[in-house]
């Protein structure tokens, strides 16, 4: 009878828990529940962060979105509660694309918790037309031939210089020296040039601050979100620092002619005038400099752990390096998009409904937040074949199917510096691939294709030089040429 009492109590507090998060969402939207997409909205406040974090911690993280398809059916479209909102996670390419490409229905929807750390005068942050304005004027310089092509100088010789260090150090941390490299050449398009120090205390605060955008937001001491806003008010605090001397030096030193984006930034004006405040340049710096490094070194990362695992794939793509010395065709842009597939490092992206709108069926109610889950259109068997498979082959002619791949987001937000992160990983795989291999990468992740390696967990490697430095020097010539 205990047994039986305290078994029976347990399943009513679990009924009366898993409703109360539907009535106080639900019942407010009269009968547009009634065409809400099929799902579970979780425990009040945590909704179903618990089973996300549990599952993103484990080493199968899609197990979160294969527990909605397995309970409710491939619907592509569920209702939950994420991040203290009650949200439609979309998963299906149509419904994504429609999401992410009507700005007349939708707005950025990230949580406040992020908003926090990236900063609110960022572009997650900033009306549409603002926006608009901002990524025009920032985004012109890290996209397209003729933009890029004043930064490939200085990304070969970074990446050549790293990869020489590296062969000499032994056993290194691998993506904490790709992050540190990605950092070096972001810092050098938006802010010319900044002393080792600096750039080594803005890379720490970085990774913390990182760490605290994928926790719960917890703001105790202990806890990573706690030590992300920290991490923000130190960054802020370097940055302000950063702004107040190149304000300074401007007026001393008055030039015509716009050295980097930090100097882009103090210039730009609005319609009437206006100027970006100090708020406005440090949360738009911090944004860049954190996406501008963050993705293009695990992407590197995980591209080169790829190739080194499929000898076939490797030996294919070294070819090819060698056949662009000999100023023949390219093939390495298949295993970068296979990269980027597979790891999927933003794996969702945040919109919010600005008024009712009917997708697939279902209603999503004005408020309501959209998660975008890129991993679920990167992982569709039915798009990709033995979707876990690392297999460049598989772009060979292949021209994806709108919202099929969206490695850089899609529409009015498409990331701004998807060109350079891909010029990034192309040189260094050029070089790495012609002149080096890498032993004994583990990658101690338990989160095999999830991007957060944690301290504790970097990945090993030794780098090991395969040609002779006169081959290498004659490279170098022949790519200046």
């Amino acid at each position: 009878m205990v047994f039986v009492v305290i078994f029976g109590g347990a399943v009513a507090l679990n009924w009366l828990l898993s409703s109360l998060n539907s009535w106080l969402y639900e019942t407010k939207l009269g009968d547009k529940r009634f065409s809400l997409p099929p799902g579970d909205l979780g425990w009040p406040f945590i909704g179903n962060m618990w089973s996300f974090l549990r599952a993103f911690k484990s080493s199968n993280p899609d197990s979160f979105i294969s527990s909605f398809v397995t309970r409710f059916g491939r619907t592509g479209i569920y209702k939950t509660v994420m991040f203290g909102n009650p949200s439609i996670i979309v998963t299906v390419s149509e419904a994504s694309r429609k999401v992410l490409t009507d700005d007349e229905r939708f707005k950025p929807g990230w949580p406040e918790s992020t908003m926090e750390l990236i900063g609110r005068q960022s572009f997650i942050g900033i009306s549409y037309e603002e926006h608009k304005r901002l990524r025009r004027l920032t985004a012109a310089p890290v996209n397209g031939h003729e933009a890029l092509s004043m930064y490939i100088p200085y990304i070969e010789d970074s990446v050549i210089a790293a990869l020489n260090k590296w062969a000499a150090m032994g056993e290194i941390e691998f993506l904490t020296e790709l992050r540190r490299l990605t950092f070096r050449i972001i810092m050098n398009i938006f802010l010319s040039s900044e002393s080792e120090q600096v750039m080594a205390a803005l890379e720490k605060e970085y990774t913390t601050l990182n760490y605290g955008v994928r926790a719960m937001a917890v703001n105790l001491p202990g806890f990573a979100y706690h030590k992300a806003l920290k991490a923000r008010k130190n960054l802020v605090a370097i940055f302000q620092s950063i702004v107040d001397k190149r304000r300074e030096r401007r007026k001393k030193q008055p030039s015509k002619s716009k050295q980097d984006m930090m100097d882009a930034l103090l210039d730009v004006e609005d319609e009437h005038g206006g100027k970006l405040n100090d708020e406005q340049i440090i949360d738009i710096l911090v944004m860049y400099l954190n996406a501008g490094h963050e993705s293009s070194g695990h992407i590197t990362m995980w591209t080169t752990h790829f190739l080194q695992q499929h000898p076939e794939f490797f030996q294919k793509a070294k070819a090819e390096q060698e056949a662009i010395v000999k100023n023949r065709s390219s093939y390495t842009e298949g295993v970068i998009d296979e990269s980027l597939r597979l790891v999927t490092f933003s794996f969702v992206v945040f919109r919010e409904a600005k008024e009712d709108v009917q997708i697939s069926g279902y209603t999503i109610p004005k408020g309501w937040k959209v998660l975008v889950w890129f991993r679920s259109l990167h992982l569709d068997p039915e798009t990709y074949p033995d979707p876990m498979v690392f297999n460049p082959s598989r772009w060979d002619g292949l021209t994806p199917k709108a919202g099929t791949f969206l490695p850089f987001g899609a529409g009015s937000r498409t990331c701004p510096g998807n060109d350079l992160a891909k010029l990034e990983i192309s040189i260094f795989l050029h070089y790495f691939l012609l002149n080096y291999e890498l032993e004994r990468l583990n990658p101690g992740c338990p989160l095999m294709y999830l991007p957060h390696c944690r301290p504790k967990d970097n990945c090993l490697g030794r780098i090991r030089r395969v040609s002779n430095v006169g081959a290498l020097t004659e490279q170098i010539k022949k790519r200046k040429e």
